[in-house]
C-alpha cells in the first residue's frame, strides 16, 4: 500500500509513520520535551575521559564527552609547570609482544590503532608535556570520539525518575544555561584545585600553579618550599643551581618511590635536593605540621617562620612577634626567606556537584577524592562513576590507579561492568579445556600489562566448570568485587575458582624500608612465599568468598584467606617461564587443588593410560580420546604381547609395521590408525 493510499485510511501520513516507529521510540524511555538525552555523559576530555569514550564508541553506545577547553588534555597545556613528565616512555624492550610492551609504556591509552602508541610521539624517556597534548589530540581525532569542546559544565544535579536506569537522571547545566540529561555520569575531571593549608601568614605563599618557572627570578635568593612531593622537588630541581639555598618543609618524612613501590611518591628524576642535603651543600629538609607554624613578614620584606601560639599571645606588630630563635638560638629555620612556595598537591573540584549527589562526606581524605566504592561507583549516587586520577582513593599509595598506565585498565573494568549492568553483555571470557590451565596462567603473568601495573587491585579469575574438565578465564576483575563476581560479570562460579594476583612482599615496601639489603632476592622455589619483588600469587577457593570474608580479610592481605595459595618465586627478569623454577611448581599446585594430572602426553602414553588406568589425565581425555589417532609401533606390539592381549592385536600391529616398509626397506606413508580415524600418532607436549 502506498503512503498516499494509507493516508486515506489512517489520516495524515505522519500518523502512520508514528505508529511504524513506535517500538523504536519506546526502547529508551524519554519524554517528548526537555533537555537532550544521552545514555552516557563523560565529564572531561583528559586521558581518562578519552579512554572511556573509546570503549563506549567501540561498543556502539550513546555518549558525549564534555570538555571546557577547545582541545583535549587541557591539564597538560600547563602542568607539570616545568614540562617534563615523570611517566616513562620505554620504546625498546627487546620484545615484539604489544601487551608486554605496555608494561613499560606509561603514557599510551588503549586502542586498536597501533599508530596511537606514545612511542610515535616522543623519543624521550621522560617526555615533554606538550607531546602528551599532541597525542591526546590525535587520539580523539583519529578515533572520531564525540567530544563537545568549549562546553563548561557549571552544575550537576539529580532528577528522580522511576523509568531511568538507576532511578534518576543526571542533569548537567553548561555555561550557557543549556541542560543535558544522561542516565550514567562518568566523571573524569581529575584533581584540579590546589591544596592549601590555612595558617597565619599563608597569604604570603606563592602557589605551584602560579609561581615563576624562570630560574633567573630566584637568583641569589633564600627559598622555602612547603611540601615534599614531586611538584615540590620538581620546583626545587628547576632553581637548585641559582639560589643561595632551598629549605623544604613538610609534615612527614620524604617518601621515595623506589622504597615504597608507589609511583606517586618522589621519583629519582626530581630528587637532586636530597643529594645536596645529605652532602651538606646548604639545602635541607625539615618536618613539621604546617598548622602549628606561622609566617610573618619583617620590615625588610623578608619572611620568617615562627610558631602559631606566639601570635596568639596578643596583637603585636610584626617586629615584636616572638620568634623561636629568641628562646633557642639553634632553631633550624632562624634565617629569613625571600620566597615561600606552596607545593601541596591537588584536590578534586566538588563545587559543580549538587549536595544531593553526596560525593563527599566532609572528612579529611574525602576533601581530596570523591567517595567511591571498589567498583569506582559513587557511594552516594548510583550510576555516577569516577574515572582516572580522581578515582585513586581505591588504591591510594598502593598501586597505579591515579596514573595513565593504571587507570586505562580501571576504565576498561568500569566499562565492562556497565556493559553487563545496562546491556546484558557478560564480562568477556575465554573457555578452555583444563589441560590448558597452566599455560593460560603462564601466558598472562608473563604478558598482561593490566595485572602488572594494577597489582593488588585488578586480578584474573579462573572459573572452573563441573568436574574441573574445563574453565573460563576472566581478565582484570577488581579484586575487592570478588564476592559480587556473579552479579557484575554474568558468569557463574559454582565449582571453585582461582584468582591470579601480582603482589610485592608484605614487608618490602615503605618509606623506612631498606630495599637494597644484601639478601633481598629470593631464588629458591621452596622460599617463593618470601619473595620480596613483584611476583604472581595464585589463590584457590572451593567456593566464591562472601562479602563479609572480603571485608574482614586478614590485615595486609589483598584477598580473603583461600583454600590454598601458591607464590611463584620472584624473577630478576620478570620472566616466569623457567620450566623447573616457575612452571613445574605451578602445575603441581594446580594438580593438587584439582586432584588431577595436568601434564601433556604423547598419544602412545594416552593409549597406555587407557589400558591401565581408571581415570585418564585431562590431556588424554580432551585430545587422544576425541578422534586423535595412534599408529601401531613396535613398542606397542611388545607391550601387547607382554600383557597377553589377543593375538590379533599383536598381529595387526606387526602387519601394519610391515606394510609401512617399501620393497627396499624404505618408509611409506603410514596406513590407517590402529584405533581412531585420524593419522596423527603424537600429541604436542
Amino acid at each position: 500500500m502506498s503512503l498516499l493510499a494509507a493516508a486515506g485510511l489512517w489520516g495524515p501520513p505522519g500518523l502512520l509513520l508514528t505508529f511504524a516507529l513506535h517500538p523504536a521510540l519506546c526502547l529508551r524511555p524519554a519524554p517528548t520535551s526537555g533537555p537532550p538525552h544521552r545514555d552516557y555523559c563523560v565529564l572531561g576530555a583528559g586521558p581518562a575521559g578519552l579512554q572511556m569514550a573509546y570503549f563506549l564508541q567501540r561498543a556502539g553506545r550513546d555518549y558525549a564527552v564534555f570538555e571546557r577547553a577547545p582541545r583535549p588534555g587541557s591539564f597538560f597545556t600547563r602542568y607539570p609547570r616545568h614540562r617534563k613528565l615523570i611517566s616513562i616512555n620505554k620504546r625498546h624492550t627487546g620484545k615484539a609482544n604489544a601487551e608486554f610492551n605496555l608494561r613499560h609504556d606509561w603514557n599510551s591509552l588503549l586502542s586498536h590503532d597501533p599508530r596511537l602508541l606514545f612511542r610515535h610521539y616522543s623519543s624521550a624517556y621522560f617526555p615533554d608535556a606538550g607531546d602528551m597534548v599532541r597525542y591526546l589530540d590525535d587520539f580523539a581525532d583519529r578515533l572520531g570520539l564525540h567530544v563537545l569542546y568549549n562546553t563548561t559544565i557549571a552544575h550537576v544535579t539529580l532528577n528522580k525518575d522511576r523509568q531511568a536506569w538507576n532511578g534518576h537522571y543526571f542533569i548537567l547545566t553548561d555555561q550557557m544555561g543549556h541542560a543535558h540529561r544522561c542516565s550514567v555520569l562518568l566523571v573524569a575531571t581529575g584533581l584540579s584545585v590546589p591544596n592549601q593549608v590555612d595558617f597565619p601568614g599563608s597569604e604570603y605563599t606563592e602557589g605551584y600553579e602560579s609561581v615563576s618557572v624562570d630560574p633567573k627570578d630566584f637568583e641569589g635568593q633564600n627559598v622555602l618550599i612547603l611540601g615534599r612531593g614531586n611538584s615540590a622537588f620538581e620546583t626545587a630541581e628547576n632553581i637548585l643551581g641559582v639560589t643561595n639555598f632551598i629549605h623544604m618543609l613538610s609534615r612527614s618524612r620524604v617518601r621515595l618511590s623506589w622504597a615504597t613501590h608507589y609511583v606517586g611518591d618522589l621519583r629519582a628524576i626530581n630528587n637532586g635536593l636530597l643529594d645536596t642535603y645529605q652532602l651538606k651543600s646548604l639545602d635541607g629538609l625539615l618536618e613539621s605540621d604546617l598548622t602549628d607554624l606561622a609566617i610573618v613578614k619583617d620590615r625588610e620584606g623578608k619572611f620568617r617562620v615562627t610558631l602559631k601560639f606566639f601570635l596568639e599571645e596578643g596583637n603585636q606588630s610584626a617586629d615584636a612577634i616572638t620568634l623561636p630563635q629568641d628562646d633557642n638560638d639553634n632553631f633550624a629555620m632562624r634565617v629569613a626567606y625571600d620566597r615561600v612556595i606552596r607545593c601541596l598537591g591537588w584536590n578534586f573540584d566538588f563545587s559543580i556537584f549538587d549536595k544531593s549527589l553526596r560525593l563527599s562526606s566532609g572528612g579529611e581524605f574525602s576533601k581530596k577524592y570523591p567517595l567511591v566504592k571498589a567498583s569506582y561507583e559513587s557511594k552516594g549516587s548510583r550510576g555516577l562513576f569516577v574515572l582516572g586520577t580522581a578515582s585513586h582513593s581505591v588504591d591510594y599509595r598502593k598501586s597505579a590507579g591515579g596514573f595513565i598506565h593504571g587507570f586505562r585498565y580501571t576504565a576498561r573494568a568500569i566499562h565492562r561492568l556497565l556493559e553487563h549492568r545496562h546491556h546484558g553483555v557478560a564480562w568477556p571470557s575465554t573457555e578452555h579445556p583444563v589441560s590448558q590451565l597452566t599455560s593460560s596462567i603462564i601466558r598472562r603473568i608473563n604478558e598482561a600489562s593490566g595485572l602488572y601495573q594494577m597489582f593488588g587491585v585488578l586480578a584474573d579469575v579462573v572459573l572452573l566448570k563441573e568436574n574441573a574438565t574445563a574453565f573460563e578465564y576472566l581478565e582484570e576483575l577488581p579484586v575487592q568485587m570478588l564476592a559480587q563476581l556473579e552479579t557484575i560479570t554474568g558468569r557463574r562460579a559454582r565449582h571453585g575458582l582461582f584468582v591470579i594476583n601480582m603482589e610485592y612482599g608484605r614487608n618490602f615496601s615503605g618509606p623506612d624500608k631498606d630495599v637494597f639489603f644484601h639478601d633481598r632476592s629470593v631464588g629458591h622455589t621452596e622460599d617463593a612465599w618470601q619473595s620480596n619483588f613483584l611476583h604472581p600469587v595464585i589463590y584457590y577457593y572451593r567456593h566464591l568468598p562472601t562479602e563479609q570474608e572480603v571485608r574482614f580479610r586478614p590485615a595486609d592481605w589483598a584477598l580473603p584467606r583461600p583454600t590454598a595459595i601458591h607464590h611463584i618465586v620472584e624473577d630478576f627478569l620478570t620472566d616466569w617461564t623457567a620450566p623447573v623454577g616457575h612452571i613445574l611448581p605451578l602445575r603441581r599446585f594446580l594438580e593438587n587443588c584439582l586432584d588431577t594430572d595436568l601434564r601433556s602426553f604423547y598419544a602412545e602414553s594416552c593409549f597406555l593410560f587407557a589400558l591401565t588406568h581408571q581415570k585418564l589425565p585431562p590431556f588424554c581425555q580432551q585430545g587422544y580420546l576425541r578422534t586423535q589417532g595412534l599408529v601401531g609401533t613396535e613398542s606397542l606390539r611388545r607391550h601387547g604381547a607382554e600383557r597377553r592381549f589377543p593375538q590379533d592385536y599383536a598381529t595387526v600391529g606387526r602387519r601394519r609395521e610391515d606394510r609401512a616398509q617399501g620393497p627396499e626397506g624404505g618408509p611409506l606413508a603410514p596406513g590407517p590408525p590402529l584405533l581412531q580415524p585420524h593419522d596423527s600418532n603424537k600429541e604436542e607436549l
